[in-house]
């Protein structure tokens, strides 16, 4: 069974997704298999035996009820623990999920992660599993407990988190709310207005440049007439 991919964010993509390993299982298959025997052979032994019918119906039902319990508290009940156990690793995240009736989960974001680290005896080799131990920023190291090819799993999530921190690094830092850059929300200049005048040039608008009363009523040379000239 699958991890619904309805819990997960939009765009957010599954990189591992497991339960633990199988090997979890065996002593409910073995179990089982126990607690079908037992009952075939109650029932032989009941058959042949020189005993009443209602004793043999009140044997046989309470070795029923005897297995019935068995089966249900070490077999039935941890494969519904494996079965709605979830190891999930997304390209944000990690998501561990587990729980029937009382459901209990973790998910640690990627860049929140410091060390990635397994660990695994001579038995989980065999079965190819492991324990994975991921440190995150601010909790203590969180174990998990009989992951599946957990070498794997451990490279990969170290090549995920790798990658979640270049992306967080090459993110532009978004503008401040408040601080305006140099030159925002000031008025613009117009055509050259404020450039230094060219030498030689004149301002038509100075007062140096405009004709003054004085120049204007002062009056030119008077050209000498012919009867004024010497003879």
């Amino acid at each position: 069974m699958a991890y619904p991919r309805n819990l997960l964010a939009p765009d957010e993509k599954v990189v591992v997704d497991a339960h633990t390993h199988w090997k979890a299982l065996v002593l409910p298959v073995i179990v089982a298999v126990l607690a079908i025997a037992a009952g075939v052979t109650a029932f032989v032994w009941t058959d042949g035996a020189a005993i009443g019918t209602a004793a043999r119906t009140t044997i046989l039902i309470v070795v029923a009820v005897v297995l019935v319990a068995a089966v249900a508290w070490w077999a039935v009940a941890p494969y519904i623990r494996w079965a709605t156990t979830h190891f999930v690793v997304t390209d944000r995240r990690v998501i561990y999920r587990t729980g029937v009736f009382t459901k209990s989960g973790i998910d640690i974001p990627l860049v929140r992660i410091n060390s990635v680290q397994f660990r695994h005896g001579f038995v989980d080799r065999m079965f190819k599993a492991g324990t994975l131990i991921i440190e995150s920023a601010s909790d203590d190291p969180l174990e998990f407990e009989d992951i599946p090819h957990v070498e794997k799993v451990h490279a990969r999530l170290y090549h995920e988190v790798d990658d979640s921190l270049s992306r967080d690094e090459d993110e532009p830092l978004a503008p401040t709310p408040g601080l305006q850059r140099r030159g925002e929300g000031r008025p613009a200049r117009r055509g050259n207005q404020g450039a230094a005048p060219a030498p030689g040039a004149t301002d038509a608008s100075s007062p140096a440049s405009a004709s003054s009363p004085e120049a204007e009523a002062s009056p030119s040379p008077e050209t000498p007439r012919e009867g004024d000239r010497p003879a």
